[in-house]
């Protein structure tokens, strides 16, 4: 028998509070309304009272956006409740959430209160929230550093009082999940008793990285609400992350035996609305809406993927609004490559498909990761050179500045390597010399062109070239991250044409 999990998401209250977001009253509506395709349970919209901002904002949430609860924030002030109150009035749902601390360390420094006057403000809070509307929640801030005696019977007096939810904050992500789990334990068997109409819910924060660890494992101890905000963003570390939350349940109900409604296919949509209106970018190894979080470059899982996608992913990609991805990079295989030339409608044969792959093997331990632009061309390229006599298979450089610039290029014919120095007046016009040296062909440069494909220091960059030996004319094309040595992978190539073209003879002389 399955209980159904309440997802509280807090993104426009606590995530806001992050240094640096300042959301309009529109950025709020827009990502209260995607929180709602989203099908969370609870969006808690503000903090009506923290300013006219916050107050118009809730308000307008209130009225135009439909489905969830809507909820804002109040301390146990008259004024917090009535003012949260005013913004909730118009909402299908609505909901107040009162709050005070009960840590030592918050009553003493922050308050100014003893603990019996802290339960005095409970006890008023709650009730004057309850008789604006039935949904009221309360949270004893910095529980798990407060007095766990003292937690359990502040909860029992706003429950009393009227509270149909009790929610226990980590809310300076001091607890561990074994520490949590027995606070919660308490809270749900001394204060909840049985008494059916009271959710207890958790809070956490992320200070040690261990807000949805925390979060996940109350469930076991009787939690049924969880909150959070997309993307983990709030004070400090942030807080748990909603979009995790539920894609753990989702994928481990085996475990955790709980339902939400969530619809999770509007997860990555949401949680890309909240970093481009916050500010705020998503870490590339993010769990679910990471760049990388279906991407895979190692062979050993892109071959596994290829066979079979739960080879290495436990969450179908679509399930969240993402796609797998097969990141051609340096730890790809020939499984992964082959399965890249096919997505594009390219077919090699054996050899042509061998050079191709060393070659790309080259550039990404250079590059790191090589786009379709960059595959076509190393295809291309490596396809015409497959018929190659020479081959290019090294080039040394040396000088510049104030000396003069040198190329020492190595080619090779079948079995047979030599090397030839030349100096020039650059370093592309040194390697051009070397090479003409090494084939024994005297060559005109007519026309030279380099056009990158990606931008940055490590640019993967196509050279084309146009050489002229007497009246007629050969064009070569050469890739590299080197702008020289693909300018000297093009000379080759056009030189080669040009050896191919000669009566009765494609020897190069060794120099």
């Amino acid at each position: 028998m399955t209980d159904r999990l309440v997802i509280f998401d807090t993104t426009l209250r606590d995530g806001e509070q992050a240094p640096g977001i300042a959301l309009s009253p529109d950025d709020k509506v827009a990502i209260a309304t995607q929180l709602a395709r989203l099908k969370v349970d609870v969006i808690e919209a503000g903090f009506a009272a923290s300013s006219p901002g916050d107050h118009k904002a809730v308000k307008r949430i209130a009225n135009e956006v439909h489905g969830p609860v809507i909820a804002s924030l109040a301390r146990t002030v008259p004024n917090d409740i009535d003012q949260a109150a005013d913004a909730l009035q118009t909402a299908d749902r609505a909901r107040i959430h009162v709050f005070t601390s009960t840590s030592p360390i918050h009553m003493e420094q922050m308050l100014r209160k003893t603990p019996a006057e802290v339960l005095d403000s409970i006890r008023e809070g709650v009730t004057r929230a309850r008789g604006y509307v039935d949904d009221v929640e309360f949270s004893p801030q910095d529980a798990t550093r407060s007095d766990p005696d003292f937690v359990v019977e502040a909860c029992r007096i706003a429950v009393a009082a009227g509270a149909t939810t009790i929610n226990i904050p980590d809310t300076v992500g001091y607890a561990i999940p074994s520490d949590f789990v027995a606070l919660m334990q308490r809270v749900y068997d001394d204060v909840r008793r049985g008494n059916t109409d009271v959710i207890v819910s958790t809070h956490c924060h992320d200070d040690l990285g261990l807000a949805v660890a925390n979060s996940l494992s109350a469930i076991h101890a009787g939690a049924r609400q969880i909150e959070g905000a997309i993307n983990g963003i709030g004070e400090r570390a942030g807080n748990t992350s909603t979009e995790e939350v539920i894609m753990a349940i989702k994928t481990r109900q085996d475990y955790f035996n709980v339902e939400i409604q969530a619809d999770t296919t509007e997860i990555f949509e949401t949680s890309r609305l909240v970093s481009r209106l916050t500010g705020y970018p998503i870490q590339f190894n993010k769990a679910v809406v990471g760049r990388n979080a279906f991407a895979h470059e190692s062979g050993i899982h892109q071959h596994g993927v290829l066979k079979n996608r739960e080879t290495y992913e436990i969450m179908d990609p679509s399930d969240v609004g993402q796609q797998s991805q097969l990141v051609l990079g340096k730890h790809s295989g020939r499984a992964a490559f082959g399965a890249a030339l096919a997505e594009m409608d390219v077919t090699l044969d054996e050899a042509a498909f061998a050079n191709a792959f060393e070659r790309f093997k080259e550039l990404a331990d250079r590059k790191g990761e090589i786009g379709e632009a960059g595959l076509r061309a190393i295809v291309e390229i490596e396809t015409d050179r497959s018929t190659d006599k020479v081959q290019l298979v090294g080039l040394h450089l040396s000088g510049g500045d104030r000396e003069t610039p040198v190329a020492t290029v190595r080619v090779s014919q079948g079995e047979n390597e030599f090397e030839v120095t030349a100096e020039g007046d650059g370093m592309v016009n040194a390697a051009f010399v070397a090479l003409q040296d090494a084939f024994a062909i005297p060559a005109s440069l007519l026309d030279y062109r380099v056009n990158p494909f990606t931008s940055g220091a490590d640019a993967m960059a196509e050279v084309n070239v146009i050489i002229q030996i007497g009246p007629i004319t050969y064009s070569g094309r050469g890739i590299s991250t080197d702008v020289v040595e693909g300018s000297a992978r093009a000379f080759v190539s056009a030189l080669n044409k040009a050896l191919a073209d000669r009566n009765g003879s494609s020897e190069p002389e060794d120099a």
